[in-house]
């Protein structure tokens, strides 16, 4: 076990191992280590820790020291540089009319050194090119040209999924893709479904190709000839991912009918003859897909009323202050009302009386008494007996003569339903 520290140079996604001699670095520090092309200015990935002595390129390059406020400066400087460099080359390569396309412009932390990163359809002679690009920045120029994977990895974009590139983000190298594999995984074979920005095909398909390939040694291919539960027949089709199979039987061709692959009984694996074959008199039991366990959902409380739910028991009929305050308020008096006693009991009535139930108006309203009837009138004007009023006494008529004095509504005097004045109150005698 070796103790290193992982760091990260500007614009790539790999890590990469020194020594920090004995010095204590964590995580996100800036440090300036030894490369074979100079000092470089990185960024600490994984502080220290050990590791296996065969992940490691011996000899392994040392750390030199942690960055200043000088060097970080110095790295800012640089990249002002690198955007001029590559507008200055841009210039040059037209002016040379060649058929190249500049990428990427990388200037080393001392600044001895400047590399252009290019990319063309083939073999390009840019010998004056560097020539000019030496005079202009007296420094040494170094050309190099790259695929368009490394473009792609370089400037960065987003993928078919809306993902950033993968080679962009985390893959340390290229791996090695086929279109065995879109074979393999059952994809489609256009090249613009399959393959990335880059026009390559997408890295994402050596992600899943492991499984694929474990799965393929535990299934049938097709056109193989197995035992299944309903009786021989032939493999049409093969679903990896599922591990499922689609087999015409021998007593039923039509339709085909799915199985899975702990339901079937290989006896040939793959195109050829039955003949020889035995097919065995036990068939394979059937799969029984494990249920999911369910869990228990407990249904929230709402309570309803007690006509609505018959287990709640209906409340008595009882005074509602009993119900309310208990035994300990029931024993208090009672709090009249002023207004007619509504919703309580009447005065006077015995405690613990139950509340008159409110009436209707109709009810509440006092039933009409009926008049007597008026006595017959003689005919004759006379007058009938016992309708004689007493004689009023002197204050009384005087009090009849003021009011036969006040004027009547709207000055008038008061009119009888005949249209005619109100007679005069008679006068004692």
């Amino acid at each position: 076990m070796t103790e290193v520290i992982s760091v990260r140079f500007r614009g790539g996604c790999k890590n990469y191992y020194f020594d920090p001699k004995g010095s204590t670095v964590r995580m996100g520090d800036q440090v300036i280590v030894e490369t074979a092309q100079g000092l470089e200015f990185a960024t600490c990935t994984e502080g220290n820790h050990d590791v296996d002595d065969s992940a490691i390129v011996k000899p392994l390059c040392a750390m030199v020291r942690m960055a200043t406020e000088n060097d970080r400066r110095t790295a800012e400087y640089n990249k002002k540089r690198e955007s001029e460099a590559f507008d200055i080359c841009e210039k040059k390569i037209a002016d040379h009319k060649l058929e190249m396309k500049l990428v990427n412009v990388s200037c080393s932390f001392d600044g001895s050194k400047i590399i252009f990163f290019f990319t063309a359809d083939g073999r390009v002679d840019f010998r004056e090119l560097v020539r000019d690009l030496a005079s202009v920045f007296r420094a040494r120029i170094e050309l190099r040209q790259i695929g368009v994977r490394d473009e792609a990895k370089m400037i960065g974009g987003l993928g078919i999924c809306g993902r950033p590139f993968c080679c962009s983000q985390f893959l340390d190298g290229f791996m090695p893709v086929s279109i065995k594999m879109a074979k393999t995984q059952s994809l489609s074979l256009n090249p613009t479904k399959i393959s990335g920005t880059c026009g390559r095909l997408m890295c994402c398909l050596k992600y899943e190709q492991n499984a694929y390939e474990d799965a393929m040694k535990r299934m049938p291919k097709a056109e193989s000839f197995v035992q299944t539960p309903d009786g021989p027949g032939n493999v049409k089709s093969v679903d990896l991912l599922q591990e499922k199979v689609k087999v015409s039987l021998d007593a039923a061709p039509d339709p085909l009918k799915c199985y899975h692959n702990c339901e079937v009984c290989v006896l040939r694996n793959g195109k050829g003859n039955r003949d020889g074959i035995a097919v065995p008199a036990e068939r394979p039991a059937r799969y029984v897909e494990p249920k999911e366990e369910e869990e228990e959902v407990i249904a929230p409380m709402i309570a309803a009323p007690f006509y609505m739910n018959p287990e709640v028991e209906r409340l008595e009929e009882a005074p509602v202050r009993e119900k309310i305050g208990g035994p300990e308020t029931a024993d208090k008096p009672r709090r009249r009302r002023s207004r007619g006693h509504r919703g309580g009991a009447k005065p006077g009535a015995p405690e613990g009386a139950k509340p008159a139930a409110p009436q209707s108006p109709k009810e509440a309203a006092p039933a009409p008494q009926k008049k007597a009837p008026r006595p017959p009138r003689p005919a004759g004007g006379e007058k009938a007996p016992g309708a004689e009023k007493p004689a009023p006494s002197g204050e009384q008529a005087e009090g009849a003569d003021a009011r036969r004095r006040r004027p009547h509504h709207r000055g008038g005097r008061r009119r009888n339903k005949n249209g005619g004045a109100a007679p005069e109150a008679p006068q004692a005698e």
